[in-house]
């Protein structure tokens, strides 16, 4: 019979696993569960809760630096941040709302109160970012730290309070990523960043996937320092809360811009007269910037009252874009929209009886990128590949690190793939 366990300190969490390992006992690893609908379904012999030992351990806003338990839910870091001014640079996305149809809650913008908020460690853990991605890197870019306890049940660390400290092998890089797979931690370092002064957001209107891409690839290479750049066609832009968005009956393409106020306001100005050449422009001050940017980073636009359709998590070269996104959306039913200038593509499809799985990884892999799906029904996750297929080479590679930190396989087994 399956039991849940929900450890108090690291050392309680030690025995655990070590007499998990010892008698072969799978466990699933949970921080606040926001984030169970997300890869393969598992099927193990007990549940682990790690909401325990959540809280802030060590917070230095002088030093940008703070230390939390993994189950600390992300609304409670952003909280204290936000009373020094500070934040997540890699901008953590909540999947709540979008995962609702799959979940049991209801979907839309009233799930947001009801679905489970995340934790650090389940963002760091899954390497989820927002839109800054595109400027300032990812989650495991900002991850400097942790403890942890391997499926041995051995107590372990790596990283420390600073980037420069990576005496050893730099495991931060291995954990995120790993979605649970390789241990479970029970403290996190990260760096955090001043909240920019001002966000100005440059919208090109009218323009379709085949514009937007160039014109949004033009604007990152510029020296006007985008910190998102994302496209919805008039489908989406019309849902959209902001009502400059939604107004304009017609795709929509925004290029965020932060930082002191008078270097936004000019950089804003001349990124509208650099885009002018594509179509027309439009400008969004502070707060409506932030409320748009905050549903590209939410996938809101797929988070609608009764849309249940399988979402697929496409990353392409930026060039590739557009060519995909008319591929796809002309299964109907389909429905696209872009982030990181076209390297993070959004789709939305019909689940049918598998997702579509093959027509949107033939066509992926003819971009020599690779596609997760992200919202499937657990039926169709179970019989469908979450995440790419990997060649033969990489996945004995994946075999041998998980070895090495969880021999027994007692770790989240199969939450990515089948064998690992």
């Amino acid at each position: 019979m399956s039991e849940t366990f929900r450890p108090d300190n690291p050392d309680q969490l030690r025995d655990l696993l070590a007499w998990a390992a010892s008698g072969g006992k799978t466990l699933e690893i949970v921080g606040t569960g926001s984030k169970r609908a997300l890869g393969r379904p598992m099927a193990v012999d007990h549940v682990v809760e790690l909401s325990g030992m959540a809280g802030i351990s060590l917070y230095e806003p002088d030093e940008l630096v703070m230390t939390a338990s993994p189950a600390t839910p992300i609304a409670e870091i952003e909280a204290a941040l936000r009373e020094n001014n500070q934040q997540l640079e890699f901008e953590p996305p909540d999947y709540g709302p979008l995962l609702a149809s799959v979940t049991g809650g209801q979907g839309g913008s009233g799930a947001r109160s009801n679905a489970p908020s995340g934790s650090l460690g389940g963002v760091i853990s899954c390497n989820l970012s927002g839109p800054r991605r595109v400027k300032s890197g990812a989650a495991r870019d900002h991850f400097l730290g942790f403890h942890a306890v391997s499926g041995r049940g051995v107590i372990f660390k790596s990283g420390g309070r600073v980037v420069k400290n990576v005496t050893g092998y730099d495991l931060s890089k291995l954990m995120a990523g790993s979605w649970g797979t390789l241990a479970a931690m029970t403290d996190v370092t990260v760096k955090v960043l001043p909240v920019p002064e001002k966000t100005r957001t440059a919208l090109l209107v009218g323009a379709g996937p085949d514009k937007a891409v160039p014109a949004m690839v033009k604007a990152m290479q510029s020296p006007h320092e985008v910190s998102g750049a994302a496209w919805l066609p008039a489908s989406l832009a019309g849902n959209s809360g902001v009502e400059l968005i939604a107004g304009q009956k017609g795709p929509v393409a925004a290029l965020r811009i932060e930082g002191p106020g008078p270097s936004t306001e000019y950089r804003c100005n001349a990124l509208r007269e650099m885009l002018a050449e594509f179509g027309t422009t439009e400008e969004l001050h502070s707060m409506n910037s932030i409320a748009f940017w905050r549903e590209v980073r939410d996938v809101m636009p797929f988070s609608q009252p009764g849309d249940d359709r399988a979402v697929w998590k496409l990353s392409v070269p930026p060039a590739s874009a557009s060519g995909l996104v008319g591929e796809l959306t002309a299964i109907e039913g389909a429905e696209a929209f872009l982030d990181w200038s076209g390297g993070l593509v959004w789709l939305a499809l019909p689940a049918g009886t598998d997702a579509s799985h093959e027509a949107v990884r033939a066509a992926v892999d003819r971009t020599t990128g690779h596609a997760t799906l992200f919202r499937a029904p657990e039926e169709i996750r179970r019989n469908v590949p979450v995440f790419h297929p990997q060649p033969g080479a990489k996945t004995m590679l994946a075999q041998r690190v998980k070895a090495a930190f969880d021999p027994k396989g007692i770790l989240n087994p199969g939450r990515m793939y089948e064998d690992v």
